[in-house]
């Protein structure tokens, strides 16, 4: 279990050492440096060693090569070009290896009874021999099972830092690169590295590059031209688009690969050749994109299409006295727009109902579904988010389920609920339709049953689907489908200026502010440093003091972008700091950039279907287990476990952006607003942040910055084919 990093810069060694890791002081998993303390014979006291190696546990057996120096600070030191490791062979070397943490399931309590058990077989007794491990008072069958797996995958995932710190990788994704290619990684990473930028978050394309070179890997390989055209139609997706012009496809391509375009042309030709990419003519333009998302497209449209082509199938009823029967039992009296929406609905075997707050959407989708399901006809509803759904549930009175719930998604085997195993219902709901994507809204279609309705409700002025698409908006501007738009604000909305202030931004006018306002404010600050405390005391003091909201609980922080003073990643950093601050007695890790401990607010940042979380789902940290290496967050009341290897997938979420916070509702949220964020500053983001506020919103800023946000409503043009499929298909 050798293992060793060198030095590429400095003057050949001159001397050597060799003794006990006692502490690992410092050790950065990024870039390998390290700062130990070493019991190196013929010296009375423990000898710092710095330098830089893949991973290293206290207890293994250490040999350097280098020179001695002596830091004013710090002392006689040893500077190590070349550090070796191997696995401990005496009884303390073993008990401090094993009581480390870095096999799950053993601590230092387990570690001493272990050694003291098996003295130096431990190693081969984990190995091969786990059944003997029971012995040991404590141990179990399950946390046998648990160390010696855990063995397994260390003594994996170390020989896989190794091979990635050996071409320049951080050693940090080790385990998340295991997870997904096992004992087969490195082989996979040898035979195809851009794989790694494609499947292993945070691992980019520069270094999937990196290693293919070092690799052998020519630069102007086809092959390299290949996975540069993938990434940057990857990179597209992640900003909304299904498709890229041809032209801008290659040009960014041969930007990033430094290539000459032909070679680029060759490789896209053969991927479209091969199918692993499609082109077609868009607007008179030739596009490029994935083949699953043309087909997508495709079968949005010609559902769509059908859908609105056919009558409804709903039991034949009386619409006034349908309409009336609701009135009387939902006790409210439906306004014209409304009354119209109602019989539509009845009318139509697809219906869309959009609109801002405030006009009534929840009301008539009650009524709607209390008349049909009067009628005995069969209703599911979902949502995108897990929070979506819950507030859907609480405002109809019915279940509501994660759209990746209702089709039933398995790991591995993707959604077992589509043409073969359609949905048992007569009516499909989905509200906050502005989230949902072209892939999702894909497999939705898929599921409804042949003789099914649709019913989609969402507000098409909120921010488009964070993934490829812009679904609600090319569905209604397409003509093709029946759309219901509610703009009449009710009366008791009217009281609330969270809600009239959010109609005058989404019709390009300042919302207004008076000492008389209960529900939204604006506090005028004219610089970030300025704006930033009064941020922080807004939601550590004045907030739950006059409103009586928790800091922890109630209070969301919603900013436009993710750097600056004023970004997510500084105000959670000041919020954390402010809300929860380090406890010395506290478990805590530190990964990926950022500290966890308990009590954290924290947000996941991408589907994880194995652990049934998904991207915006906010939690706070139940656990940190630094013996088992995990750490647990609660969701809704559910909790889910992470290995510490896992952390990437979460981030803090004292302050996420406006982006992330579709589809859930807070009872208050503070926005900076700063002409740092120019970049974001527009109408339908404002707009989306000022509705994410249940009770009260507030606004702390720079007016000129409001301002620039509420007169820009130019949104950025994604490339997609669905709103021409749509159109094409009802000529």
């Amino acid at each position: 279990m050798m293992r060793e990093v060198s030095a590429r810069s400095r003057p050949s060694p001159s001397e050597s050492i060799a003794g006990l890791i006692e502490r690992v002081t410092f050790h950065n998993e990024e870039n390998g440096f390290a700062v130990l303390r070493v019991k190196v014979k013929g010296q009375r006291d423990l000898v710092t060693v710095v330098g830089n190696v893949a991973t290293v546990t206290a207890g293994e057996w250490l040999t350097a090569e280098g020179a001695w120096t002596h830091n004013r600070e710090h002392g006689r030191q040893f500077h190590a070009e070349r550090i070796a490791c191997d696995a401990p062979s005496t009884k303390a070397g073993i008990e401090k290896y094993l009581g480390s943490g870095m096999v799950k399931g053993i601590g230092p309590t387990y570690a001493k009874k272990l050694v003291a058990a098996f003295g130096e077989k431990i190693f081969d007794i984990i190995e091969t021999k786990s059944a003997k491990l029971e012995e040991v008072p404590g141990i179990g069958k399950q946390r046998r099972k648990l160390i010696k797996d855990a063995w397994g995958e260390q003594k994996v995932v170390r020989d896989i830092m190794v091979f990635l710190h050996s071409h320049g990788v951080g050693t940090s994704r080790a385990v998340r690169i295991y997870k997904t290619y096992g004992e087969e990684a490195i082989e996979t990473v040898r035979e195809n590295p851009y794989r790694l930028a494609a499947d292993i978050a945070g691992i980019g394309f520069a270094s999937a590059d990196k290693i293919a070179a070092e690799l052998g890997v020519a630069r102007d390989s086809v092959a390299r031209a290949a996975a540069g055209l993938d990434h940057v139609l990857a990179e597209a997706m992640g900003q909304g688009h299904c498709a890229l012009p041809e032209a801008g496809l290659v040009e960014s391509t041969v930007k990033l690969l430094d290539v000459e375009g032909d070679r680029v042309r060759v490789a896209l030709e053969t991927a479209l050749k091969e199918g692993g990419l499609a082109r077609e003519a868009l607007a008179g333009e030739a596009y490029v994109c994935l083949p699953r998302l043309k087909e997508a497209e495709e079968f949005i449209a010609g559902r769509i299409r059908g859908l609105a082509d056919s009558p409804a199938g709903y039991p034949s009823m009386d619409v006034e006295k349908a309409i009336a029967w609701c009135e009387k039992k939902v006790g409210t009296r439906l306004a014209e727009n409304q009354r119209g929406a109602f019989a539509l609905a009845l009318q139509s075997r697809a219906l869309i109902v959009t609109g801002g707050p405030g006009v009534g959407k929840t009301t008539l989708v009650n009524s709607i579904l209390s008349a049909l399901r009067a009628k005995k006809v069969a209703c599911l509803l979902c949502a995108p988010t897990g929070r979506a759904a819950k507030r859907l549930s609480e405002s109809t009175g019915l279940e509501a389920k994660t759209i990746h719930r209702l089709l039933e998604y398995q790991p591995g085997k993707g959604f077992t609920r589509r043409e073969s195993n359609p949905l048992d219902c007569d009516l499909l709901v989905v509200d906050e339709v502005s989230m949902v994507d072209v892939p999702l809204m894909h497999q939705l279609l898929r599921a409804l049953p042949a003789g099914g309705h649709l019913l989609l409700v969402g507000d098409v002025d909120q921010l488009p689907s964070v993934g490829p698409g812009m679904v609600l908006r090319h569905l209604i501007e397409s003509d093709c489908i029946p759309v219901a738009r509610l703009d009449q604000v009710f009366r008791q909305a009217e009281g609330s200026r969270i809600v009239t202030n959010a109609h005058r931004v989404n019709r390009g006018e300042l919302p207004e502010t008076d000492e008389a306002a209960s529900d939204f404010f604006f506090i005028e600050r004219d610089a970030p440093e300025e704006a930033m405390p009064t941020l922080l005391n807004l939601v550590r003091r004045r907030i739950p003091e006059k409103f009586g909201l928790s800091s922890m609980d109630d209070i969301q922080v919603l900013s436009p972008m993710n750097r600056g003073l004023l970004g997510v990643r500084e105000l959670n950093l000041r919020l954390q700091e402010a809300l929860n601050p380090r406890r010395q007695d506290a478990p805590q890790v530190e990964k990926f950039g950022a500290q966890f401990q308990v009590g954290d607010r924290v947000i996941q940042t991408r589907n994880n279907y194995d652990k049934n979380a998904f991207n915006g789902d906010i939690g706070r940290i139940a656990r940190v287990d630094e013996q088992e290496r995990e750490a647990s967050v609660r969701f809704d009341g559910r909790e889910v476990n992470y290995d510490f290897g896992e952390l990437d997938e979460l981030s803090l979420a004292y302050a996420i952006t406006i982006h992330k916070s579709q589809g859930s509702e807070f009872p208050a949220v503070v926005i900076p607003v700063s002409t740092q964020h120019y970049m974001m500053l527009q109408r339908n983001l404002i707009y989306t942040g000022m509705t994410r506020g249940r009770n009260l919103v507030v606004l702390v800023g720079e007016k000129k910055a409001l301002a620039m946000a509420v007169k820009n409503n130019r949104m950025m043009q994604r490339h997609s084919g669905l709103l021409e499929r749509l159109r094409a298909d009802a000529d």
